[in-house]
């Protein structure tokens, strides 16, 4: 069974998509972007406050879900530079304690909206 997990501290989906989806003891959330959930404007500070925000939104998610950074097994990290890199990872890895989450970190050509860095993640209850 599947069950639709959406929260007002995070960004309303821009397409035909759910925020996050639980199925039984997993959560997969929808990739998570700098806009502001108040105004639907987005971010224009640096790529490490983008970050924060993105993470802000994977956090209110998780938590609508009943779970927390401890629950994520895997995270998706698209850049639109990867010499952000090593800005966007401090970000992350202050999220998390070991053992880490398996993830893959990879520069695209254009994320939606334009903006600079785009995450997702699993995770699992228990």
């Amino acid at each position: 069974m599947k069950e639709a997990v959406f929260t007002k501290n995070a960004p309303a989906a821009i397409g035909p998509y759910s925020q996050g989806m639980k199925a039984g003891n997993m959560l997969f959330t929808a990739g998570q972007i700098g806009i502001i959930p108040e105004t639907g404007e987005l971010y224009k500070g640096d790529i490490k406050g983008e970050t924060k925000l993105v993470m802000q939104h994977l956090q209110a998610i998780l938590k609508e879900a009943g779970m927390d950074f401890s629950n994520v097994i895997k995270c998706s990290i698209f850049l639109s530079d990867l010499n952000d890199f090593a800005a966007v990872n401090e970000i992350y890895g202050s999220c998390f304690e070991a053992p880490y989450p398996v993830r893959e970190t990879v520069e695209v050509s254009k994320l939606p909206k334009a903006v600079n860095v785009e995450i997702s993640l699993v995770a699992m209850a228990g």
